[in-house]
């Protein structure tokens, strides 16, 4: 999507809450591949799947700068819990500045380390909604261990399935992330047990219910 329509949709959806704009500008100032944010956009789009998934735990994995946990948190109801798995230590300080900056903060539990161990060693059925976004040479793992800890009709969003366009380039077939996300979406496609769409929307985003 060029600039000018990019533009074109955000003026004519709701508006950025303030502390986010503030959130997204330091991490493009402060953090390491900022362009990782998920953005107005898309975190407009995560906030509202999570109010019509009305989930009462989400997982997510991948914290990064928090903005889209922030995102997630907006959509969901005050007794609801968000877990989001960071393996990066050094961005704790950071992420947990953000959240505190919100009022959606305290619906959020930060958790430093592996997000594969997280998810192998949470309960069957744990979750109502799950977002992946962590390391993406990891996605089908993620996916396998995830299944199960999601619940009969609850979702599972996977972030940058398209990545950059590179699942379809043949230039690309033997860089390890776009052969570890077009594995992970061949798998999801063959998965009977849920159905699924992609939506072009920045990056790609997947998202998946499951069936049984």
């Amino acid at each position: 999507m060029n600039r000018t329509l990019n533009d074109y949709i955000e003026a004519h959806i709701d508006a950025e809450p303030e502390y986010l704009h503030q959130l997204e500008r330091a991490t493009n100032i402060h953090l390491i591949n900022g362009r990782m944010c998920s953005g107005h956009l898309q975190g407009r789009v995560l906030k509202m799947l999570t109010e019509m998934i009305n989930p009462k735990r989400v997982l997510e994995l991948g914290t990064f700068s928090g903005y889209s946990a922030l995102c997630m948190a907006e959509g969901l109801a005050n007794d609801a819990v968000l877990d989001t798995v960071e393996a990066d230590d050094e961005l704790e300080d950071f992420i947990r500045s953000a959240f505190a900056s919100s009022p959606h903060g305290h619906k959020i539990r930060l958790h430093i380390g592996d997000a594969m161990n997280f998810a192998e060693h949470a309960d069957k059925d744990a979750y109502d909604m799950v977002f992946m976004d962590a390391d993406k040479r990891r996605y089908p793992e993620y996916y396998e261990a995830v299944k199960p800890i999601v619940r009969t009709g609850g979702y599972i969003i996977a972030d940058n399935t398209l990545w950059d366009g590179h699942v379809v380039e043949e230039g690309y077939s033997k860089d390890p992330q776009t052969s570890a996300i077009k594995r992970f979406n061949d798998l999801v496609a063959r998965d009977r047990d849920v159905e699924k769409v992609i939506l072009p929307l920045r990056d790609g985003l997947t998202i998946i219910r499951k069936l049984n």
